[in-house]
């Protein structure tokens, strides 16, 4: 199992590092711009160290369908708060949810430590940024799609299969690109190019990623797949994304891109328990 180096921070295979979501926009899914204002933001991030988070992930785009961002202002919303966060938590890797390689540059200089290319190398210039400056890389799997868009009735023969290839691809050609092998990540990308069938048997079958040997990163907060299996609103998707964080922790996954950090630690500590890597808090009972 490989190791991950991140900034400062290096995450043995016993580690389970959690990712906590700040979104400088206006219209993300979940949130509807609460931490778009600088100064929400920041506060955002600090509840978020506080609570237990080893990674704070910056994105300046809705991942879905909505109006327009053009670079110049995506990375006017990231690259400065970036800094400011860089400077406020030295100790925290900051991550730059992007797929475009003139964002990840500009962030990379100012702070972030961790390309997040969530459309899988879209813009196959990003590899180039994390190749050039040192930076750690997301390798994603999308299907083929273009950034910001939903799959019609994608198909595939093995899902698993499929993309535990694809992305063991990309890892490796990254690695020939002049990426460090220490620093990258890949990520199934849940709901992205897949059905909720999909997601889940992703879930199910993810030990077959994490035997890939690459660390797997798990995105798994309050999305549709966990809404459509539970048929509940994006605000009670909490417990049926507790329920996957675990199945995914169990089965190999290391970082798990998280809206609720609390919740997502205290049940990351919980497997840790269970498998003998972490000892109990306050065990006295009937010693």
């Amino acid at each position: 199992m490989r190791a991950l180096k991140l900034g400062r921070r290096v995450f043995g295979e016993d580690e389970y590092a959690v990712m906590a979501i700040v979104n400088r926009t206006p219209d993300s899914f979940y949130d509807a711009g609460s931490t778009f204002e600088f100064d929400a933001a920041m506060a955002a991030v600090g509840g978020a160290v506080a609570a237990g988070a080893d990674i704070v992930d910056v994105g300046g785009v809705k991942a879905g369908e909505g109006p327009e961002v053009t670079a110049a202002e995506e990375v006017e919303r990231v690259v400065p708060f970036i800094e400011a966060v860089h400077a406020a938590h030295p100790g925290l890797v900051v991550s730059v949810d992007t797929w475009r390689a003139e964002v990840a540059r500009e962030a990379v200089s100012v702070g972030a430590e961790l390309i997040n290319d969530t459309w899988a190398g879209w813009d196959a210039d990003v590899v180039k940024v994390a190749a050039d400056t040192g930076a750690g890389l997301v390798c994603s799997h999308t299907g083929g799609l273009e950034p910001r868009t939903v799959a019609s009735r994608p198909a595939y023969e093995d899902v698993v299969a499929e993309v535990a290839a694809e992305l063991a691809g990309r890892a490796e050609a990254a690695v020939e690109a002049g990426v460090r092998a220490d620093g990258i990540v890949i990520d199934p990308t849940h709901d992205f190019g897949k059905t909720t069938y999909h997601s889940l048997d992703l879930t199910r079958r993810l030990g077959e990623l994490a035997g890939t040997g690459w660390p797997v990163l798990v995105a798994l907060s309050r999305k549709d797949f966990v809404g459509e299996t539970l048929d509940l609103p994006v605000d009670r998707r909490l417990n049926g994304t507790l329920a996957a964080t675990a199945v995914s922790a169990w089965q190999g996954a290391r970082v798990f891109r998280a809206h609720d950090v609390t919740a997502t630690r205290e049940v990351l500590d919980m497997v840790a328990s269970i498998k003998g890597r972490r000892p109990p808090k306050n065990p006295h009972r009937s010693l």
